[in-house]
């Protein structure tokens, strides 16, 4: 029999995965392949090598399965019709992904393999709901969370669907590159192997951390979510973004949950539907992802070039230790509290005025969990420029946010060695994964702010003035 292929992209799980349920129910043999094409080869250092780690244990789950992964290189249609040809192959699923560069090369791939008469299906599952389903009362999308929320909190979410019980392989495999020779993690350099310490990769390991998380954690969700020195989230979001887990998985693990009296974990569900919100956006509103979403900012001061300050915010050099810590615990281990992610992202953005295309930027190069949706939409909040970011004039105090989420001073002692006599392992560490051209120690003096807080706030206060958004 010809055999289908299922397309990898970010979906690495065999659990609760329709294209790989739907080829492998059609009776055919199935060649699982990833492609590197031109939207991998986009990917940041961190994410690129985060993916390729992705890769590998998929790999191993499907070998383990008596399967095999096949790895290809190079235009994604053009690999395509080249295994097509080799193998004969007649149909070719995956499941879709939402943002637009995957859904321009997505279009394109589909239209041309129909015309070239092959059979092509796409599936759902890298979010809870279809963009195109969730509408307003009057037919169209939502541009605040909250009606969202309401909206689809009551919504059925399909049951996750079985693994399958055998993957049908074929009697002959098409060559396949080898990961390593990709280098996937090149960019990286001699930060790759401190930040490798801290990811969690692969389906098995995606449904160990939400069992511990829904059984010791979210119970208090929503009262430790917000304090950066308590293990008090799911950190989960790295695994939803290359698809280890589904969301639906998540979903259901949460009302189950609430259902046994963890009421808290109805803050957990909430936060699965403003990575659904972001996706909803960039559906219906592409341009969120590289221009500002309100076009009343496009004219606003923002500073774009590499400043000394900027420069500082990238390397965790401030001089505001909430702003310092976060930005060393991403460049230690790929990811950010939540919390902090919202705090770099308003000093970036007010106290430095500095746009916030600068910082989603050094975001897609540093995040083992970066997503472009929640990427895009989360800078875009913070700045003032985005959905649902009222009051657009807010400005977070770094200083007094630090006191009230960390007021012990645990998060920044354990991020920036400096000033301590023997820091952790954790505040060391970043001095082992930064560039030696930047030339800092733990010996260093700890630096004064870059700019003073008030002096700051006033600026962008002063800029926001007499300006129409």
């Amino acid at each position: 029999m010809k055999p289908v292929i299922y397309w990898v992209r970010r979906d690495f799980r065999i659990g609760d995965n329709a294209a790989l349920s739907a080829a492998c129910a059609s009776g055919r043999p199935v060649i699982a392949l990833f492609i590197c094409d031109e939207v991998v080869e986009g990917h940041g250092a961190a994410p690129k090598f985060r993916l390729g780690e992705g890769v590998r244990v998929f790999g191993a789950a499907l070998a383990e399965a008596g399967s095999r992964l096949i790895l290809r290189r190079g235009d994604a249609l053009a690999v395509l019709r080249e295994l097509v040809v080799q193998t004969g192959v007649q149909a070719i699923y995956w499941n879709r992904l939402y943002d637009p560069a995957s859904k321009a090369r997505d279009t394109g791939v589909k239209a041309a393999l129909k015309d070239d008469g092959i059979e092509v299906a796409s599936f759902a599952g890298h979010l809870l709901f279809e963009p195109w389903t969730v509408e307003t009362k009057t037919g169209g999308f939502y541009r605040v969370f909250t009606p969202l929320w309401k909206t689809v909190r009551g919504r059925e979410v399909a049951t996750p669907i079985a693994a399958p019980a055998s993957v049908p392989v074929p009697d002959v495999w098409p060559a396949s590159d080898q990961l390593d020779d990709w280098k996937l993690g090149g960019a990286m350099r001699r930060g790759r192997d401190v930040l490798a310490a801290h990811i969690c990769v692969g389906e098995e390991a995606a449904r160990s951390r939400l069992d511990t998380f829904i059984d010791e954690r979210v119970q208090s969700y929503q009262t430790n979510r917000d304090m950066p020195s308590v293990d008090g989230t799911s950190r989960l979001s790295e695994n939803l973004t290359y698809g280890e887990i589904s969301p639906a998985v998540c979903w259901h693990a949460g009302w189950a949950a609430i259902h046994s009296g963890k009421g808290q974990a109805e803050v957990f569900c909430k936060e699965l539907v403003w990575r659904e919100f972001a996706y909803h956006l960039v559906h219906h509103t592409p341009h969120i992802v590289d221009r500002n979403w309100k076009e009343g900012w496009d004219a606003f001061p923002w500073n774009t070039d590499d400043t000394a300050e900027v420069m500082a915010w990238k390397q965790g050099r401030t001089g505001v230790p909430f702003v310092d810590a976060a930005m060393r615990e991403m460049y230690v281990s790929g990811t950010m509290h939540n919390r902090g992610r919202m705090i770099v992202a308003s000093y970036l953005t007010k106290h430095l005025m500095t746009h916030w295309k600068v910082g989603q930027a050094w975001f897609d190069d540093c995040l083992t969990d970066w997503d472009p949706a929640s990427n895009a939409m989360g800078w875009q909040w913070a700045a003032g420029s985005g959905p649902d970011a009222a009051p657009y004039f807010r400005v977070f105090n770094p200083v007094t946010q630090l006191d009230k989420f960390d007021h012990a001073g645990l998060y920044a002692r354990t991020w920036i060695a400096e000033g301590q006599g023997e820091a952790p392992d954790t505040a060391l560490s970043y001095f082992d994964a930064i560039p030696k051209s930047w030339g800092l120690a733990p010996s260093d003096v700890y630096p004064a702010p870059v700019v003073d807080m008030a002096t700051g706030r006033q600026r962008a206060l002063e800029a926001y003035k007499d300006r129409e958004f």
